[in-house]
């Protein structure tokens, strides 16, 4: 009980920095990587969830019945969120790519100066 209790305060500490610097950082590649920390603390939070002492996972193998292995939804979906991270991550660098082209910056608050 005392791991799985240490991976929910591990993933609610990396959901709360990740949060910290979307929230508090100017620079638009610090706010991508506290948005890339705090998507890999709602990974962690899932798969802890559905984590069960004493099982395994869902292999088909000799053995290990359905009764023995954990819930293999929870799974899934983190490495659907995964992927979606990866593709979401990845056209977030671009288009900063695109506005630092543009503005010759990454500041936030200097972006919107010079756009208005």
């Amino acid at each position: 009980m005392i791991e799985i209790s240490a991976y929910y305060f591990g993933a609610i500490a990396l959901i709360m920095i990740g949060l910290y610097a979307v929230l508090v950082k100017k620079n638009l590649l610090k706010m991508l990587v506290g948005l890339s920390i705090m998507e890999t603390g709602v990974n962690l939070l899932l798969i802890s969830i559905g984590y069960i002492n004493g099982k395994s996972a869902p292999i088909l193998s000799e053995g290990i019945g359905p009764k023995q292995a954990v819930d293999p939804i929870p799974q899934a979906l983190v490495l659907t969120a995964i992927v979606i991270g990866v593709a979401t991550t990845a056209m977030a660098l671009s288009a900063a790519i695109i506005l630092y082209e543009k503005y010759g910056t990454l500041n936030i608050e200097e972006i919107r100066r010079l756009r208005g």
